[in-house]
């Protein structure tokens, strides 16, 4: 079976990640990380609701990463986004960064909230 590379654009997807950092179309990001199609920046967690509020209307899905594991996304955190119009998905860090970059490939309205892997940062 071919393998198709996945194409981009100028859209900016998450190339990789590892312990308190992450890359986005080549620039390395330490922390927790917001990143949508046009822009990559910090994000300071569960208590930073702001940007991802201001998100409305913009995208039609965010994905939250947990971190190494899935965990429940605390139920102020996702009723404040409900009540912005932002409809959040919460999933282990690997598995939102992976999520985001197959629909931004696709031309998909999305954006991930994540938050960094643990470990020691080089």
């Amino acid at each position: 079976m071919p393998i198709t590379e996945a194409e981009f654009g100028a859209s900016l997807p998450v190339d990789s990640y590892g312990p308190g950092f992450f890359r986005v179309a080549g620039t390395v990001h330490r922390g927790g990380l917001l990143v949508r199609a046009e822009v990559a920046g910090p994000w300071g967690g569960y208590d930073d609701l702001a940007p991802l509020e201001a998100l409305a209307g913009a995208i039609d899905v965010l994905f939250v990463g947990t971190g190494a594991q899935i965990a429940y996304l605390p139920k102020p955190f996702v009723a404040a986004l409900e009540a912005a119009g932002v409809m959040c998905e919460g999933m282990s860090t690997p598995s939102a960064a992976r999520t985001y970059n197959v629909l931004l490939s696709e031309g998909r309205r999305v954006a991930a909230a994540l938050l960094p892997m643990p470990g020691e940062t080089p």
